[in-house]
């Protein structure tokens, strides 16, 4: 398996690029999220890749960080998602955006990335839910939705009842937000044991 190159990029073109390594070139396909991180052409870069081996062609892709490589990795796992999706994901997306969508359960959000239905769409809340539940995801997943005011009180009192800050997030969601703190607190709790 091919983990990294680094090289001198030659060609891109996207979401082809050609990084040529001791007189090799080798031809990758990247999302738009590493296309504007590259140098000009000419210029040295290392990329993450992930090899693809299928019947008729062997495909790398390549990828600026560790976590658009294992984000990747981890939509191909989703079924019906192949890297054409995976890669739109990436391009349409970012990983902290594409994370807080999957965790609070934003359909919506997803399928205005290109090549992404309602069905997909779906399968992405379900399937990638515990995949990103990652700690390091989580607190940024949180910082981008935790809430304001009244509901920022009733948020803290779940938390103190132990729930994680995505499981509060999304309950408070489900009670529509509108009510005292008190009544806040009671309709996400109910939400809770209804499930």
């Amino acid at each position: 398996m091919i983990g990294s190159l680094a090289g001198v990029l030659t060609q891109k073109s996207p979401p082809a690029l050609v990084v040529e390594v001791g007189g090799v070139g080798y031809e990758l396909e990247a999302p738009m999220s590493t296309f504007y991180g590259l140098p000009p052409i000419g210029h040295s870069v290392r990329l993450l890749t992930h090899l693809l081996v299928r019947e008729d062609a062997h495909i790398l892709y390549g990828f600026g960080s560790a976590g658009e490589r294992q984000l990747f990795r981890s939509l191909l796992k989703v079924s019906g998602v192949g890297p054409r999706i995976a890669l739109a994901i990436l391009s349409g997306s970012s990983a902290e955006a594409f994370a807080a969508s999957v965790q609070v359960g934003d359909v919506a959000a997803l399928t205005k990335i290109p090549g992404v239905g309602r069905k997909i769409a779906e399968r992405l809340v379900v399937e990638m839910r515990d995949r990103l539940a990652g700690a390091g995801t989580e607190a940024q997943v949180a910082a981008i939705a935790a809430p304001v005011g009244v509901a920022a009180e009733a948020y803290s009192a779940l938390l103190a009842l132990g729930y994680k800050p995505l499981e509060a997030t999304r309950l408070l969601k489900s009670t529509g937000g509108a009510g005292s703190t008190e009544e806040l607190i009671r309709g996400a709790l109910q939400s809770a044991a209804r499930e």
